[in-house]
């Protein structure tokens, strides 16, 4: 097996809306390669990308893979990734180890749903970007149109080094403005033929070319000066231009494919090889206390975690890109995340399905490794004796809700010990057991996230589930003070129990006055785990109550504000002045005060105005300038209080404060509505009383469940 040098290893993402021919173009750049002999598709469930059965399944990519490959003397390790924005995860963790992207536009569709959302990410990670015009067969192609929508939404720094001609059911040649040529491709694909540009294309390409020039010499003084002395920029130094000016992320150029008929994969190849990064020419990787680390094979070892894969009858696969140094078979790396000693027992080219097993991988390659102990997405393993942390990926949170039961008796650690595993391998699913709700809940990104996570817990781990809405944490309070006294008496023959206590409870805010009239003898302020506080005053005068009580009626106060009278809610926010009561030499004990304490807190509770709060949650939207209007009006239908609303280019960002109860059918609406060219991101942020109505309407719910249990 050769082994490359850094200068010659690229690793290339392929990004785009769903559908737009990422997994088809790969086949095609593997045939191109001489790796296939035939080249798989879709229909026939035979690529090298798409090889896991729910893939087969559904026809589409749902994970991002790793297809390594070589052409002329380069290693290109291609990182095909899904289009759906449900599966942001995988397309974020490709990109973070990439060091350009292939962004495919669909020409018989223009700029799609997913294909702006993908477009931010790449501006956050300034990933440099070709743009490839795919689907020029198709018999609705049309180039001018996409490229026109890929200006308008991505800017004019998008420019064309090629344009088809013949689009449609007959695309066979594209006209190649960089190198001035025309490719004229057999009917089948591959090797094109390199003819003159006919003489009715001339004028065209000439002022293609013309802004070409104009577009690279722009970015670059030195090229500038060049172009203003010779008024021409030959190729080599066009391609200067376009390499430096990608990895500045300021020139994204544009190539023409057909990745169904093999047409102009071959191109794309050729100039990642020519003119595309590699990792050693990209700004340097940061560690998480702002150092840089070198990439270069001559460098501490050290390598970045950036995928898992536990797949069955093999293990868990680490997938890694190495950030310096080489890493070979045998080499014991420190884990710095956790401390860990981890041997390298087995290192792994990858082509989809297939592992070719490699004795060394060198700075700026990608590969992957079996049976890591206890190492992570998002880990970084360096040389003993370093200290490397590289900045780790940032998941975007959760937006969808749903919680999870089995289904079966015995199976409850079984589904626990998979839903462990589901988070390893995806870092955007989070699992929350609730014992506020007695619900397991999974946090993910939409119903087709929930959708892949159902089928593995089906079909992978052979667990029988079932998903239910998950309830929602409402709190209770008080809005006005009571106070009483409560006698707590049981004589059951020998020695009984006699607690009698006098309390105020009030509600709480920041900042209030300490009470008056009473004669402060002691104050407990105890910060809730489930949010807000308990003010607790001993202002028992005389020893009326002897001072070893009061633990144990703040226990019986503590018990009911986990289950409030309202709902069973958590109570929060209540200020509880305790001023007198009764205790008797024999009978008093810890069991009796803490049933008096819990019994006269209930009761006062239900004389203060109870009041129900429910949870809201700050949302960010981002959405095409022109779905603004539908979105405003769907939203005042779930409750929402509108924050603000800004211009962030061509798209329009929406803040709001959303109720929890109302944003898995927000989520379905905003989706449904805009065809999902939207998205939003999601965070706790304070609670709100609910109307009366709705209050009397789960008060009500809540005794009758209570009636079923007892």
């Amino acid at each position: 097996m050769a082994n490359f040098d850094i200068k010659h290893i690229k690793n290339v993402v392929l990004v785009g809306h769903t559908g737009s021919g990422k997994t088809t173009l790969i086949e095609s750049m593997l045939f191109e390669a001489g790796l296939i002999n035939r080249r798989g598709s879709i229909l026939e469930k035979n690529t090298v990308a798409d090889y896991s059965e729910i893939e087969h399944e559904k026809g589409k990519s749902f994970f991002s893979k790793l297809v390594n490959t070589k052409w002329r003397g380069y290693k290109i390790n291609l990182l095909d990734t899904p289009g759906y924005d449900d599966f942001a995860g995988e397309i974020i963790g490709a990109m973070r180890v990439a060091d350009c992207g292939l962004m495919l536009l669909n020409s018989s569709m223009g700029v799609e749903v997913g294909t702006d959302i993908i477009w931010e990410y790449a501006n956050d990670y300034k990933l440099p970007i070709l743009l490839a015009v795919n689907q020029l067969d198709n018999e609705k192609s049309d180039f001018d149109k996409t490229i026109q929508e890929a200006k308008d939404h991505f800017g004019q720094s998008v420019v064309v080094v090629q344009y088809p001609l013949n689009q449609g059911a007959n695309f066979d040649a594209v006209v190649d403005v960089l190198n001035m040529v025309l490719y004229k491709y057999p009917k089948n694909g591959g090797k094109p033929e390199k003819l003159p540009i006919p003489e009715n294309e001339i004028e065209k390409a000439n002022r293609l070319h013309q802004e070409l020039i104009e577009t690279i010499a722009g970015n670059d003084e030195t090229l500038m000066e060049l172009y203003f002395e010779k008024g021409e920029l030959n190729e080599d130094e066009m391609k200067l231009g376009l390499h430096h000016s990608l990895i500045k992320h300021e020139i994204f150029p544009v190539f023409c494919v057909s990745a169904k008929k093999n047409m102009g994969s071959g191109r794309i190849m050729g100039f990642i090889d020519n003119v595309c990064p590699s990792a050693y020419e990209m700004p340097k990787q940061k560690t998480i206390d702002g150092k840089e680390i070198e990439c270069s094979e001559n460098a501490p070892t050290a390598i970045f975690i950036y995928k898992n894969l536990s797949e069955p009858h093999i293990g868990d696969l680490s997938f890694f890109k190495v950030l310096s140094g080489k890493i070979k078979v045998g080499d014991e790396l420190t884990n710095e995340n956790t401390g860990q000693i981890e041997r390298i027992n087995q290192l792994y080219e990858v082509e989809g399905s297939k592992r070719t097993p490699v004795n060394e991988l060198t700075a700026g390659d990608i590969g992957a490794t079996l049976k890591l102990k206890d190492t992570h997405i998002n880990n970084t393993l360096h040389e003993k004796g370093k200290h490397i942390e590289i900045t780790p990926i940032v998941f975007p949170n959760s937006t969808y809700s749903i919680a999870v039961e089995g289904t079966k008796k015995g199976e409850e650690e079984k589904l626990s010990m998979a839903l462990h595993q589901l988070v390893e391998e995806d870092p955007t699913i989070r699992i929350e057991v609730s014992p506020e709700l007695n619900q397991t809940i999974i946090h993910c990104h939409g119903e087709l996230h929930l959708a892949i996570i159902k089928w593995k817990l089906e079909k992978q781990y052979k667990l029988s589930v079932e998903f239910r809405s998950p309830k929602i944490p409402y709190r209770e309070t008080i809005q006005k003070s009571a106070e009483i006294t409560y006698r707590h008496k049981k004589q059951s023959g020998g020695s009984g129990q006699f607690a009698e206590v006098a309390m105020k409870i009030e509600p709480w805010y920041e900042g209030m006055d300490e009470p008056k009239g009473y004669n402060i003898r002691g104050k407990e302020e105890i910060n809730l785990p489930w949010g807000g506080k308990l003010i607790y005053y001993n202002c028992i005068v005389g020893g009326a109550i002897d001072t070893r009580f009061h633990p144990s009626i703040l226990k019986g106060i503590m018990e009911k504000m986990t289950k409030g009278p309202l709902t069973g809610s958590y109570v929060r926010d209540v200020r509880v002045i305790l001023y007198d009561g009764k205790m008797h030499p024999v009978d008093s004990n810890d069991l009796a005060f803490k049933t008096a304490g819990m019994m006269a807190f209930k009761e006062n509770f239900i004389k203060a105005d109870p009041q129900l709060l429910e949870p809201f949650y700050h949302i960010k939207i981002q959405a095409p300038e022109e779905l603004t209007g539908a979105i405003m009006s769907n939203i005042q239908t779930h409750r929402a209080n509108v924050e603000s609303m800004d211009a962030e280019g061509q798209f329009t960002l929406i803040t709001a404060f959303l109720p929890f109860a109302e944003m898995q059918e927000f989520g379905s609406d905003l989706r449904s509505i805009t065809q999902g060219r939207a998205r939003f991101t999601a965070k706790f942020d304070h609670y709100e009383s609910v109307s009366f109505e709705m209050q009397k309407k789960l008060v009500s719910e809540f005794k009758k469940e209570e009636e079923l249990v007892y």
